[in-house]
């Protein structure tokens, strides 16, 4: 039983646990600062899915001559984040953006390039010029797979600087001290079943997004939210978990992404009577509105009538207008996924799309230098020694209640690169790390043995695609208080229902049952904070559309939410917004309607 399984003890500097975008930006950074650091991760690194992402890395590099600046960025970014993103940390993010994705260049990221050699940038929905006069080309851009040519490379500046890689191991939960700081985390390698304690100064959660929960969504089938629920079960907060991002254009049934590049190069959509309707939503910006309007204009649309298809239930995205020269240049990816999941050859024919899960702007809830935050009545910002959190796992929150295309692989590589700076600050090398007790890890342990040995009565596979219906049905891109509460009372049936789950492997070697029901765990949990935050903020508020609270409340809900879980119980506190900034180089951008 549990007492029989044996545990291996590792010692780092910094042990970053997951090995995307945002890992690997901090693994190489501070093992490039002389740091002792290890990556675990669950897929090999280059298998992470910051590998799918297409459109391209948002810096007003100013390339196109558009008279780009980083302040207009950072006026978008707050714009688009609803204005629920923290200003400083936005400040932080749009300044460092421009040194970040020149250093990339460095590294030897394959940009595409203009005629006279420098990165080409396209335009991306909800970026401008001038405070929302013109469409800003700020997306540098590797073809349609950016994020394939950052992750690569990445990796292999990584192996420069001789950090450690625990290639398919997983990470079950974090070990931490009663004083609240973080001491390590206890990981199961998937190649040989054994158990592992990680000890470190430092414990970096890098372990993205968890889009899985829901039925249709653009993410790999790792996106499991790994590190958002260890910090739950730590009895630590989720920060802002009812904003959950709808792309606008997956690939009708497949889900797969068209990416918002494919509209930034001129691709428009379409609805059943041939009407390019994104004009009435957006009279401006139109197809290039941010995410959170497409989606919403889209699914009104369908709602209207208005659709394609038999069920009327998709609408069209045009490309075959434009010179078949650059969309093989520029958009290959688009073309290829369109021609294999959609049966279209998108030089000719429109490729069917509807609004799919994309993005979590909800996380563990950091400050703009990556460290991990754990907000009370009496101190906000205070700080949880010894953890970080990065990229899409983390709230920072440079988001808000809305993404904007290409701040995503800005945020793994800006703040990648803040954590590994302020890890060199406050690490003492000279220091040794705090040795673990003998009955660290032991609630992990305890529960591998349990459901390795479950014999109850349900597949893992017949609980999550539960969840999963729940969560597309009952917590979509329209909401209301009725349909959510329905859905909280099926949602916690089906958490009751994990307890009959059955696994037909016992053994520990490449057990990808047992994997599977761990990231089941970590779904439900963060299923439940997601549903029932969405019922408890009563507006409307970018991603977050309440159809009997259709406009937003900034008397009341300028806020983060903040949630914990215990014992499937959520409840609620409250984080302020940062309406201030880092530096005098920019004031405050208040509050105003949000149109595009």
């Amino acid at each position: 039983m549990a007492k029989d399984y044996q545990l291996t003890d590792h010692v780092y500097d910094v042990v970053v646990v997951g090995a995307g975008g945002a890992g690997l930006r901090a693994t190489l950074g501070m093992a490039a600062l002389g740091l002792k650091t290890a990556s675990i991760t669950k897929v090999f690194s280059t298998r992470s899915h910051t590998v799918a992402a297409q459109g391209g890395i948002s810096a007003a590099l100013n390339n196109m001559n558009d008279g780009d600046n980083w302040r207009y960025h950072m006026y978008d970014t707050i714009k688009g984040s609803d204005w629920l993103g923290d200003q400083d940390a936005i400040e932080y993010m749009c300044l460092n953006a421009i040194p970040a994705v020149i250093e990339l260049e460095h590294m030897g990221v394959p940009f595409s390039r203009t005629e006279n050699g420098t990165i080409y940038q396209r335009k991306f929905g909800g970026h401008t010029i001038d405070y929302g006069k013109s469409m800003a080309q700020r997306s540098c851009a590797a073809a349609d797979k950016t994020g394939h040519a950052i992750l690569h490379t990445l990796y292999q500046q990584a192996l420069k600087h001789k950090a450690l890689f625990f290639n398919e191991f997983f990470a079950i939960d974090l070990i931490m001290d009663k004083d609240g700081t973080c001491r390590g985390v206890t990981a199961l390698s998937l190649e040989d079943g054994t158990l592992h304690r990680f000890a470190a100064h430092m414990i970096v959660l890098a372990t993205g997004g968890y889009g899985r929960a829901y039925l249709s969504c653009t993410s790999a089938h790792t996106c499991t939210g790994d590190g958002n629920a260890m910090i739950l079960r730590a009895g630590l907060p989720l920060q802002d978990m009812e904003f959950v991002q709808f792309h606008p254009t997956g690939i009708y049934t497949a889900g797969c992404l068209m990416s918002e590049g494919a509209r930034g190069e001129g691709g428009y959509l379409t609805n059943s009577e041939g009407e390019r309707f994104m004009e009435r939503y957006a009279p401006h910006a139109k197809d290039l509105a941010s995410r959170d309007v497409v989606s919403r204009a889209i699914t009104t649309e369908l709602q209207a009538g208005r659709g394609l298809g038999p069920l009327k239930d998709h609408v069209y995205l045009h490309l075959e207008h434009l010179d078949p020269k650059i969309i093989h240049e520029r958009l290959p990816g688009i073309t290829e996924t369109a021609r294999i999941f959609a049966g279209v050859d998108a030089t000719k024919e429109p490729i069917p799309v509807l609004p799919t899960v994309h993005y979590n702007m909800g996380g563990i809830p950091t400050n703009h230098l990556a460290e991990v935050v754990n907000p009370t009545k009496e101190n906000p910002e205070q700080i949880v020694p010894g953890l970080m959190a990065i990229g899409e796992g983390a709230c920072v929150s440079v988001h808000g209640a809305n993404r904007l295309g290409t701040n995503s692989l800005l945020d793994l590589i800006v703040f990648g690169r803040a954590a590994a700076y302020r890890a060199a600050e406050v690490i003492h090398k000279e220091t040794a790390v705090k040795p673990l007790r003998p009955q660290d890890g032991q609630e992990a342990i305890e529960k591998i043995d349990r459901l390795r040995h479950a014999k109850g009565s349900l597949k893992v596979s017949e609980i999550r695609l539960n969840m999963q219906r729940i969560m597309q049905n009952h917590c979509a891109v329209f909401r209301t208080k009725e349909h959510l509460e329905e859905g909280i009372k099926k949602l916690n049936n089906v958490v009751s229902s994990f307890q009959d789950v059955y696994l037909s492997d016992r053994s520990l070697i490449w057990n990808s049952d047992l994997v599977e029901a761990l990231e089941l765990e970590n779904l439900l949990q963060q299923s439940l904070v997601t549903i029932h935050s969405a019922l408890n903020r009563t507006e409307t508020r970018g991603a977050h559309a309440r159809e009997d609270f259709p406009k937003r409340d900034d008397k009341n809900w300028t806020k983060h939410t903040v949630a914990h879980l215990k014992k499937d119980k959520v409840s609620f506190t409250y984080r302020p917004v940062h309406l201030y900034t880092l530096t005098p180089e920019v004031e405050v951008i208040p509050p105003q309607e949000r149109v595009y």
